[in-house]
């Protein structure tokens, strides 16, 4: 297996969390024990970080070859500071996680972290990044690719991406400035909205712009990845292609611009009948492996690939091959520029 959707928690950005005066950040509990607090409650100092060699047995466990990895959501608050802050702390990152992946040769990729208050500057820090080892792409957040005129910001982005051919990872989460979650923590069952209902719909409507308009168009070289089976895409097509034939009987159907659109999509956290229904909708060539870095997912996926109705050959597309092909792809680049 490889997993192009594993979260890390670099223990480089610890000092930086010790001078946080609002969640998440380092503080002193009751006990006088360094805790990492968050909005979900406090974890210890010795939990608070992924541990390299834990995370290798894990993978190890569960037969994953390769970890792709990028920042935790909890940890992206880096990418929101003053620009002339969030410089410094993407950096700190991306050259933490790149280590990662030269000390480990082939078992660990790296999505770049970007200082996002300044998109003129997270470009900057993307070219940067792709020149160090093990970086393939970045992550950015869903949250600016909700509509077209969203994702107009990310155009210097996509433009390093594409003259880099490199890989962009979007991840459900808010651009800097935006109320982030949208559910409070005292409604009901706030974290099946915020974690299922919300989170899959702003995936779909990330989908609906990158396989519904054009905006693509200009970046043939880019290879853009969205988490999640891409929101509810695979459940609600049919009604989309239904709406289209009353609506704008002339207009092509969604589900054929859905299937003809390159976007790939991974199958974290979902079932044998919703990897199903993904193959049916994009194609095996179109999903790949995420697991969200956890040992819970890693043993979820693998189980719902093997339970799945789809063919071995699909199967192995899904877990290894469409990876590996994306990493090769951006790892040429990578070392033709370096060499030129």
């Amino acid at each position: 297996m490889i997993d192009v959707h594993a979260h890390w928690r670099p223990a480089e950005l610890a000092n930086a969390l010790r001078e946080r005066t609002r969640e998440p950040r380092l503080v002193l509990n009751d006990a006088g024990a360094e805790v990492l607090r968050t909005r979900n409650g406090d974890e210890p100092l010795d939990k608070a970080f992924d541990d390299v060699q834990f995370h290798l047995r894990r993978m190890d466990r569960q037969g994953v070859t390769t970890s792709v990895l990028s920042l935790v959501g909890g940890f992206c608050w880096i990418e929101s500071q003053p620009v002339e802050v969030s410089k410094q702390l993407c950096r700190m990152a991306n050259d933490a996680m790149s280590g990662l992946s030269e000390k480990y040769k082939g078992r660990f990729n790296v999505f770049a972290a970007l200082p996002l208050t300044d998109i003129a500057a997270a470009a900057v820090e993307f070219e940067r990044a792709l020149n160090l080892p093990g970086v393939i792409g970045t992550q950015v957040p869903g949250n600016g690719f909700l509509t077209k005129k969203d994702a107009e910001a990310m155009r210097p982005i996509m433009e390093v991406a594409n003259r880099r051919k490199a890989v962009i990872f979007i991840h459900h989460g808010p651009r800097p400035g935006d109320p982030f979650p949208k559910v409070v923590g005292d409604t009901d069952n706030a974290r099946r909205r915020n974690g299922t209902l919300d989170m899959q719909a702003s995936l779909s409507s990330v989908m609906v712009t990158l396989c519904l308009t054009d905006y693509l168009a200009p970046y043939p070289d880019a290879t853009v990845v969205v988490h999640n089976l891409g929101g509810n895409i695979p459940y609600e097509i049919e009604r989309m292609d239904h709406r289209c034939l009353l609506d704008t009987p002339k207009e092509e159907l969604p589900s054929q611009r859905f299937r003809r659109s390159k976007v790939l999509v991974d199958c974290n956290s979902f079932g044998p009948r919703s990897i199903e229904a993904a193959v049916r909708l994009y194609g095996a060539e179109r999903i790949v492996c995420g697991t969200d870095g956890s040992e819970f997912g890693c043993k979820w996926t693998a189980d719902a690939l093997r339970d799945a109705d789809i063919g071995q050959d699909a199967r192995e597309k899904i877990l290894y091959r469409n990876a590996e092909a994306m990493i090769a792809r951006a790892s040429a680049a990578q070392q033709q520029r370096i060499a030129a």
